[in-house]
């Protein structure tokens, strides 16, 4: 199955003020699943609403979006908060 969808990397600020990272092809859909939808949102978010996006990048495809997740996800925080200015 082949998508022309763009896919997107995204970061989220939680209510306790830590950051979440994660990808989809509907960034607006995906924060309001992780504030509002039970069974959709990451354990991690459920927990921790409400959560604002504070990043997102565009990318060709999910191959190249989870690459870049994981980049991401190593990074220190004080890095991470480099990357939203």
């Amino acid at each position: 199955m082949t998508s022309k969808s763009s896919w997107y990397v995204y970061i989220l600020k939680c209510a306790d003020n830590t950051l979440y990272t994660g990808i989809t092809v509907d960034v607006k859909r995906r924060v309001d699943e992780h504030n509002h939808d039970n069974k959709r949102a990451a354990k991690y978010t459920r927990v921790r609403r409400p959560v604002k996006l504070v990043y997102q990048e565009k990318l060709a495809s999910r191959s190249l979006a989870a690459k870049r997740e994981g980049i991401i996800k190593k990074l220190k925080r004080e890095e991470k908060e480099s990357l939203l200015k």
